[in-house]
């Protein structure tokens, strides 16, 4: 969390996905110690959430984050795709900002399969938590996407019944 009061930018996924260790994989690992795991193949699976988890919530909150002068998404992708860093700050959605932002959630996407498919069966019990925060957060992604990514102007989120409905059937099916 240091790192959030000396910089508000990041040059490129590399240093972004640096960040998403500190905030995000650390807690998946230390979540996956208390759940409890049999194989270690289980921490690789509990890294790759965190940084999947992390991803979603920069995408879900570029607008938010935008509003207090931040930008999370890599500087190199935002120019690579034609997007100004004043747009994102001013609010000014583009088609090329739809295309950056669609980047992004299947840069989450792939760490969602790649986490999931880490996860050894032996363990998939004792991390089924992580397995329904998947789900919220790939759900989540997903209502980004078929509301035509709108995220510097609406906040995505599930209702508190959608999210339940959604862990009971991942707790049901592991």
């Amino acid at each position: 969390m240091e790192m959030d009061l000396r910089q508000n930018r990041y040059a490129n996924f590399e240093d972004l996905e640096h960040y998403c260790c500190r905030v995000a994989s650390m807690v998946g690992l230390l979540a996956a110690e208390i759940f409890g795991y049999t194989n270690p193949g289980t921490l690789k699976y509990a890294y790759d959430l965190g940084i999947a988890l992390q991803l979603t919530n920069i995408i879900r909150d570029v607008g938010e984050d935008a509003r207090r002068g931040r930008i999370y998404l890599p500087l190199d992708e935002i120019e690579l795709f034609g997007v100004r860093t004043e747009d994102i700050l001013g609010g000014q959605e583009s088609e090329a900002f739809h295309k950056l932002i669609h980047f992004q959630i299947d840069r989450a996407q792939h760490y969602y399969s790649k986490a999931v498919e880490q996860l050894p069966d032996v363990d998939r019990k004792a991390q089924r938590v992580g397995l329904i925060m998947a789900e919220i957060y790939r759900v989540t992604l997903a209502g980004i996407i078929d509301s035509g990514c709108h995220v510097l102007r609406v906040r995505a989120s599930l209702t508190p019944l959608h999210k339940l409905w959604l862990a009971l059937k991942v707790w049901a099916s592991n």
